[in-house]
């Protein structure tokens, strides 16, 4: 049998990684691991608009925020820090320990996060766009 090495379309290797999902899992970290991984929106909305929005993922008892977004006209009035303390409630109801984010090194991202009580875990040079990243996570238990 020849072997081939390709690029798969989008959604092409869905059902492999649906079938070995756990096993890969359980293989690189030595237990048999229960995966369940959720994604929630949280949005602050003004009558039908959408003022602002948090993207968050739940892995593992782990949370990250994946994009937090207030509109510009919107900002400066608390929308960010409600959707970010929404984000930790829906943490804490499904047992994370911690939530995490990843920001732009010494940007105002990384300045509104530990304003609400992150801390730099790491800093990780030309990491995306060769700008450096910042990772910040906050303890919830």
């Amino acid at each position: 049998m020849s072997l081939e090495i390709q690029t798969a379309p989008p959604g092409a290797a869905d059902a492999f990684w649906q079938r070995y999902d756990r096993d890969w899992r359980s293989e690189l970290w030595k237990f048999r691991v229960v995966w369940h991984e959720q994604t929630h929106d949280v949005v602050a909305r003004a009558g039908d608009e959408i003022d602002g929005a948090l993207r968050l993922r739940i892995a593992a008892s782990l949370a990250h925020v994946e994009a937090l977004y207030v509109v510009p006209e919107r900002r400066r009035r608390g929308i960010g820090r409600l959707l970010v303390s929404r984000a930790e409630e829906l943490a804490n109801y499904y047992n994370c320990h911690k939530v995490t984010v990843p920001v732009f090194h010494d940007g105002n991202a990384q300045r509104f996060f530990v304003a609400a009580g992150y801390v730099v875990e790491a800093v990780i040079p030309q990491h995306t766009f060769k700008l450096d990243v910042a990772l910040l996570r906050k303890f919830l238990l």
